[in-house]
């Protein structure tokens, strides 16, 4: 892999491998991972979220579903629509609150089509930790709003309000929330941290695990020596804090990942840790720190306990190509696109071939959902329940 950097690039992650290095040495030698990926991804004007850089489309590092097509975010809308009018019917606000939206493509999409819908928002809310995401965002939504939703607010909020009423969306969020990195050795787990060895971060076991933070699976499962997976305990308490002052709505995700007992698999050895730079995919986490980002597929069953711990009524779990072909997406493409003109439908086609096949997003991105006070039929859900838990499909 050939990788050109500026020598501002070099510098710049350069800085910020000397200050995680700096962090090792306070913290004795030895760092968790959960702390590693935190610095590299969010410390202040250093960190790949924290500091300027171009992260999405075909110039950044990697591409989203919204950045793919608006077709995306229209089949959404067959969800949300029904939700935001249930709300409208009990007087209550119509609002919309995003986090991390990226380029604002998603919530331009969303808004364009609930305009062409008939129906206006009283509130599109967003949540954005990166500087340069949130400009561009504002730029971009501006004249949307004006255009299509000149009487909806739009804010830029630090934190999600309390006893929120209404939807909550988060497109790839989860996946770059700080996990654990565990390894398993001489029949017990241990954590699995960061050393400086001869100049460069290295992986290190630590201390073993507490038993009581180790899910079923890895307790009872059949592992082979050095087996290395991640857990999950900064995106599970998320999870519950969403679920947690979400008073009276439905909340929405995608993102990749699996069930339990998919995620701790024993031939899944290497765990699901990646980095992302320039469209690469990359083994080595410690590459490049500030450059790149770091991702792990989310462990859908836990985020779903932590949920219902939070009196989520019910929870769903579905891949992404059933939800949008349920929320019907095909006749969404055949409406605003020609089949008879190639020049304009061969894009929607070669968009929707990503969205949904099996081999792109189709499969391995999942559509996690659940409710509060909620009671509404909604288009867009035939979904199984997770297993082991409670939850009908009648979203």
């Amino acid at each position: 892999m050939d990788i050109t950097l500026t020598s501002l690039e070099t510098e710049h992650s350069q800085l910020l491998s000397n200050k995680i290095a700096a962090q090792i040495t306070s913290e004795g030698g030895w760092l968790s991972f959960s702390r590693f990926m935190e610095m590299a991804l969010y410390e202040p004007g250093m960190g790949y979220y924290s500091a300027g850089a171009h992260k999405l489309g075909a110039g950044g590092d990697f591409t989203t579903a919204p950045e793919l097509s608006p077709l995306f975010g229209a089949a959404i809308c067959s969800t949300l629509l029904p939700v935001l009018e249930g709300l409208q019917a009990q007087g209550l606000p119509t609002q919309i609150l995003e986090f991390g939206a990226g380029t604002g493509k998603l919530a331009q999409s969303i808004v364009t089509r609930l305009h062409d819908l008939g129906f206006t928002l009283d509130r599109y809310d967003i949540i954005e930790i990166s500087p340069d995401l949130a400009q561009r965002q504002k730029e971009l939504l501006s004249k949307t709003f004006s255009d299509c939703a000149s009487s909806t607010q739009c804010h830029w909020l630090s934190a999600l309000p309390e006893n929120y009423q209404g939807i909550i969306l988060a497109n790839e969020v989860i996946d770059a929330i700080p996990c654990d990195a565990i390894i398993f050795q001489n029949g017990f787990w241990y954590w699995h941290g960061v050393i400086v060895d001869g100049g460069i971060f290295a992986w290190k076991a630590g201390m073993p695990v507490e038993h009581h933070l180790l899910p079923e699976s890895l307790l009872s499962g059949n592992f082979s020596e050095g087996y290395v997976t991640e857990l999950h305990t900064p995106a599970n308490a998320w999870m519950r804090q969403v679920a947690k002052h979400l008073h009276t709505g439905l909340f929405l995700t995608f993102d990749y990942g699996f069930p339990e007992n998919e995620y701790y698999h024993s031939q899944r050895l290497g765990g699901t840790l990646m980095a992302h730079h320039r469209h690469h995919a990359i083994q080595d986490p410690f590459y490049l720190p500030g450059l790149c980002d770091l991702t792990t597929h989310v462990e859908w069953s836990q985020i779903a306990r932590s949920a219902l711990a939070q009196n989520a009524d019910d929870v769903y779990l579905s891949n992404q190509a059933g939800y949008l072909l349920d929320a019907g997406i095909g006749e969404i493409a055949l409406e605003i696109g020609d089949p008879s003109n190639p020049e304009i439908f061969l894009p929607i086609s070669n968009s929707l071939q990503k969205l949904l096949s099996e081999a792109e997003m189709g499969e391995l991105f999942k559509v996690f959902a659940f409710t509060k006070n909620l009671h509404a039929v909604l288009p867009g859900y035939t979904l199984e329940d997770l297993p082991g838990l409670r939850g009908r499909n009648r979203l």
